[in-house]
């Protein structure tokens, strides 16, 4: 498990790097503490909101609105859409079980490849996993690093839909060497409801929390254009991620009325119990992150890597190995955070600007790629019908285009705005 992996690890680096026993358990408790003070009550708001959206059928009716406005002829973008707006409180895996009956039923109707809906959605959703915070990545490399979490969300969303698209036109490419096909297996089950949240309740408990923290990051800019009296004030406190999150709770918590009110304690519960391992993890990649900072073993590093000048590709390399090597792109974000943290002022990515582009750079890497190791494949794999050889060519390399189309618009960014 991660959370066992991370702490070995820590102990392990402290050990071969000869700390004290005292210091090495200080480095683990300081870097557990540290990284959820600033993060473990976000995560836990973030996985609330995404419980009550998936169990209420918000998530299906953000995606049945997104499917009327788009048109059923562009349903392959639809869902690419959707799992864009969808996976920024919802797990992308969750998100995924919860609109592939959506997707199956979709196909039937538009005639649509179920191949090519299944990718579209995938990579949809993979793109802000990855990318925008409060997704517990991002979140735990902008903690990391001391990033603002308001810049990592607009610069996120910048470089996460050309991300995402890839993975749709990836779809479109390959759909015809995958020999898959619609089946009568996938009948419609979708059936209309009349307590089926409205798009406005659905939507409310992701974009509030989201416009709220933008605007904080505005108004904490040097120009301060909100200037510095009351107004300025009030939305430095209203868009302070946990008080945006919470806020995001309250808005989610009105759709228990769309569900059976025994049913709707669970959703808490699930949210919670998903928070809880979210945040061990997390912390445990803080301290492994901490012991790492306490043994200067990122000045090694970036005295391996000095002489190729590497920049933003470094992150964007050690995350993809990572995340190749062990499955999990959060593990991977966390874990490379945590090396490259030492590195920003050798990199010279020391200013907000950089350091928002460095979490980016690390969450490409950390899509790159996703294969028989990954949760997720697994769960794209079997809910949309693919045998592995054929979720390894349209999922499998669609998160390696992906990957790549990612950091290359990342890099666009740095040289226009750094």
């Amino acid at each position: 498990h991660p959370f066992i992996s991370l702490l070995i690890a820590a102990l392990l680096v402290g050990f071969l790097s000869q700390l004290e026993q005292t210091d090495l358990l200080a480095s683990i408790t300081s870097g557990f503490g540290n990284t959820l003070k600033s993060i473990g009550i976000i995560i836990a708001f973030g996985t609330i909101i995404g419980a009550y959206l998936e169990h209420s059928g918000g998530a299906k009716t953000l995606a049945e609105k997104i499917l009327k406005i788009v048109g059923k002829s562009k349903s392959a973008l639809a869902m690419n859409f959707t799992g864009f707006v969808v996976s920024i409180p919802v797990f992308c895996d969750s998100g995924f079980v919860v609109l592939s009956t959506l997707n199956k039923s979709l196909s039937k109707k538009s005639g649509t490849s179920m191949a090519v809906l299944a990718i579209a959605l995938a990579t949809g959703l993979y793109a802000t996993h990855v990318f925008v915070p409060p997704t517990p990545g991002p979140l735990a490399a902008a903690a990391a690093l001391d990033a603002d979490i308001g810049l990592i969300i607009i610069l996120g969303l910048i470089v996460g839909i050309p991300t995402a698209l890839a993975g749709l036109l990836w779809g479109k490419l390959i759909n015809n060497k995958l020999s898959h096909k619609t089946t009568d297996d996938f009948v419609d089950e979708e059936k209309p409801s009349d307590k089926s949240p409205r798009f406005i309740d659905s939507i409310i408990p992701i974009i509030l929390p989201i416009i709220l923290i933008g605007l904080k990051s505005i108004a904490d800019y040097p120009t301060k254009p909100f200037g510095e009296e009351l107004f300025s004030k009030v939305i430095v406190f209203l868009g302070d991620p946990i008080i945006a999150l919470f806020i995001g709770v309250f808005f989610a918590m009105r759709l228990k009325k769309f569900a059976d009110m025994d049913n709707e304690k669970d959703w808490l519960v699930e949210g919670l119990k998903n928070a809880g391992i979210i945040i061990l993890i997390t912390g445990a990649g803080g301290a492994f992150g901490n012991v790492l900072r306490e043994t200067n073993i990122g000045n090694t590093i970036g005295d391996l890597f000095s002489d190729f000048n590497l920049g933003l590709l470094l992150p964007f390399i050690i995350a993809s190995l990572l995340k190749t090597a062990q499955g999990s792109s959060t593990v991977s974000i966390i874990t490379t955070a945590a090396i490259i943290a030492p590195l920003l002022s050798s990199l010279g990515l020391e200013s907000e600007t950089a350091k928002a582009l460095t979490v980016l750079a690390i969450g490409a890497g950390a899509m790159t790629v996703s294969h028989i190791n990954d949760s997720y494949f697994w769960v794209v794999s079997q809910f949309s019908g693919f045998n592995t050889s054929q979720a390894l060519k349209g999922f499998t390399l669609a998160t390696l285009f992906q990957g790549i189309i990612g950091i290359l618009f990342i890099m666009i960014l740095s040289i226009i705005i750094l």
